[in-house]
């Protein structure tokens, strides 16, 4: 009598609860994050950025995945420790900086990640444009949760903060740093445009991958 009592309240117990599954898996706060999806951009968003008033963000460019960076002991001021550009990084970060003057978009504010591969980027594709180096635009692959915190609290202020018209903020970083903000990597030398909100955030607007931008300048 007993056991049987036991087998009732264990069946009645499972019916309650896989009835209470659908209901907790419609709840939105168990729902996982959206996929983020990438959006290509249009001569229309190029139109939009001569107006000024965004936040550009540039990965460096190709880079040698044979020559990894010597963690932990990478030395900012010695760039054999770090992973180096190829020469076509080298020559796609010329071409992606020709384009962005051939676009006409303006670019008052440079902010770069003090790492060597972005350094050369950015000599090669800005020249004589003077660059501030940012510790917390950091890679940020190779470091903990604790770590990343400030680069990424940085990077949120900086794709947030409005720009004046007329201008674009433009940040040269790694694809780590985007991933862990909003789970997006992109591709070597690509150009990723935000809308600075102020205290409302940011909103991601298109992407310009290094091979579109003939297209766009027709």
């Amino acid at each position: 009598m007993a056991k049987n009592l036991v087998l009732r309240l264990a069946v009645l117990t499972c019916v309650l609860s896989c009835a209470a599954l659908p209901a907790a898996a419609a709840d939105p706060a168990t729902r996982p994050p959206a996929r983020f999806v990438e959006v290509f951009a249009t001569p229309q968003t190029l139109q939009s950025l001569r107006a000024g008033g965004f936040v550009l963000y540039l990965r460096h460019g190709n880079t040698d995945n044979t020559r990894a960076d010597r963690v932990p002991s990478v030395d900012l001021n010695d760039c054999a420790t770090q992973r180096p550009l190829t020469e076509e990084g080298r020559q796609v970060a010329a071409r992606v900086g020709e384009a962005i003057r051939k676009a006409r978009i303006p670019v008052a504010e440079i902010r770069i990640s003090p790492l060597c591969r972005v350094r050369d980027t950015v000599a090669i594709a800005f020249p004589g444009q003077a660059a501030i180096s940012d510790k917390n635009l950091m890679y940020t692959a190779n470091l903990t949760d604790v770590q990343k915190a400030p680069i990424i609290a940085n990077t949120r202020h900086l794709l947030s903060a409005p720009v004046p018209p007329g201008s674009n903020r433009v940040l040269v970083a790694h694809a780590p740093n985007l991933m862990d903000l909003i789970g997006y990597f992109p591709r070597e030398a690509t150009l990723v445009v935000f809308r600075p909100m102020g205290a409302a955030g940011f909103e991601y607007v298109a992407s310009v991958a290094p091979a579109q931008w003939p297209e766009l300048l027709r």
